[in-house]
């Protein structure tokens, strides 16, 4: 899937960038064991678009890091650790289908479109539980994740929070839209 505006980082951009991703990656608690920045930093100057996707998802408010390491796939996971969902990224309906769908009042976009423009996926269920190991995330908005085939092809779509001590997913119509959901994402890398 090509990103529709990917650009390539200036080499100040680039340093600054990691620079950032580093000191979050050493200040992170609670992250996985064995996990060498050094590592993760040479995988990422091997793919110049991983880096362009990691600077929109900071540029959108998402404060990537590495939460995970999927040993299958041989990929770090970098997931949105903002407290709250990205403030660039809400007030959009799920996908595109349902930004088509609406007649009047349309959102400026979907978040499954923008995730594909940023060449990021969106997080899943189990990738929600699994952030929400972390700390507390959603305490005051909720995100889009990523809605079974079959919920979606009934119109709908599933969002998650954190509320009264634990995380809850619920579901909505796939075209609504709300000022305080937005998406969290997940970059393979």
């Amino acid at each position: 899937m090509e990103r529709l505006n990917y650009r390539e980082l200036t080499g100040k951009q680039k340093d600054e960038l990691l620079q950032l991703l580093r000191l979050r990656f050493t200040r992170r608690e609670g992250k996985p064991s064995g996990l060498i920045w050094e590592d993760i930093q040479q995988r990422l100057d091997q793919q110049p678009r991983k880096l362009w996707s990691l600077s929109r998802m900071e540029e959108t408010g998402g404060e990537p890091d590495v939460i995970s390491y999927d040993s299958v796939r041989d990929e770090y996971l970098f997931f949105d650790t903002s407290a709250e969902s990205p403030a660039g990224r809400r007030s959009l309906c799920y996908d595109p289908a349902a930004l088509e769908s609406r007649k009047e009042h349309k959102p400026r976009g979907s978040a499954l479109g923008m995730a594909v423009e940023m060449g990021i996926e969106m997080l899943d269920e189990s990738q929600y539980h699994l952030l929400q190991q972390f700390g507390t995330f959603d305490a005051k908005t909720s995100s889009w994740l990523l809605a079974p085939e079959g919920v979606r092809k009934l119109g709908g779509a599933i969002f998650g929070d954190f509320r009264y001590g634990r995380t809850f997913v619920y579901h909505n119509g796939a075209e609504s839209y709300y000022a305080a959901r937005g998406f969290r994402g997940v970059l393979r890398v």
